[in-house]
């Protein structure tokens, strides 16, 4: 599932606060963004679209859930990102990673631990997977 700038920062609240109102996301993302109440509105009935969210109704306010969980979302990205950036070849993707300077050694670090010892990293506190 692609997600836009836009939609990833909808779906970090819903995945943080849900069940989500659209004023719920619209007050999380007060600092970060001027969007409009239809504005969230609009994105998260695109959500609902797409099959990331569902919604359901109590009393007037529409209240929208996670069908995707941010573990599955990632992938989704990074698959993309790999085959656009790197013809598909997640050696490349981890070569430049390894490579990058904006990697601090520690993250550069833990990064080689978990390839040689093959292991997957834990998901994150709030993320279903």
């Amino acid at each position: 599932m692609r997600l836009s700038d836009a939609e990833w920062k909808v779906m970090n609240v819903v995945w943080e606060h849900h069940p989500a109102a659209v004023r719920d996301v619209l007050e999380a993302l007060e600092s970060d963004t001027s969007w409009a109440y239809s504005t969230v509105k609009t994105m998260l009935a695109r959500l609902v679209d797409k099959g990331a969210l569902s919604v359901r109704k109590r009393g007037n306010t529409s209240l929208f859930d996670p069908l995707v969980s941010r573990h599955e979302a990632r992938r989704s990205a990074l698959m993309t990102l790999a085959e656009r950036a790197f013809g598909g070849g997640f050696g490349s993707l981890v070569q430049h990673l390894l490579a990058d300077e904006h990697l601090s050694p520690k993250e550069r670090d833990e990064l080689r631990t978990m390839l040689s010892e093959d292991q997957q990293p834990a998901n994150e506190v709030g993320d279903p997977s």
